[in-house]
């Protein structure tokens, strides 16, 4: 369940925040997107094992790697070689996906 900040209503927030910020405090994921993620990362991860995985990532990733594209925020971490797609509207991850060297 996806719960968002009250304070979030307009965009121009987001322009006084960084993304990063915001989505490290609204993030939020769906019951399908572990199965999604663990297929994706070829692995088999516990729910918590994930949403620990994607704070962390969210964390140390550099605010330069997120980059927003169209209804999606991408966020790419070279050093994890995965990049989490999450939606702009609803800070909901969509994805996690391998990233090739």
């Amino acid at each position: 369940m996806c719960i968002l900040l009250k304070s979030l209503k307009s965009k121009d927030k987001v322009l006084m925040d960084s993304y990063k910020t915001i989505i490290i405090k609204n993030v939020c994921y769906t019951e399908l997107v572990y199965e999604r993620i663990n297929k994706k990362l070829n692995k088999q991860l516990s729910k918590d094992e994930i949403e620990k995985m994607i704070f962390e990532t969210l964390k140390e990733t550099k605010e330069s790697q997120f980059d927003k594209i169209g209804k999606n925020i991408y966020v790419t971490n070279s050093d994890r070689n995965i990049r989490i797609t999450v939606n702009s509207n609803t800070y909901r991850i969509i994805t996690v996906d391998k990233i090739e060297k």
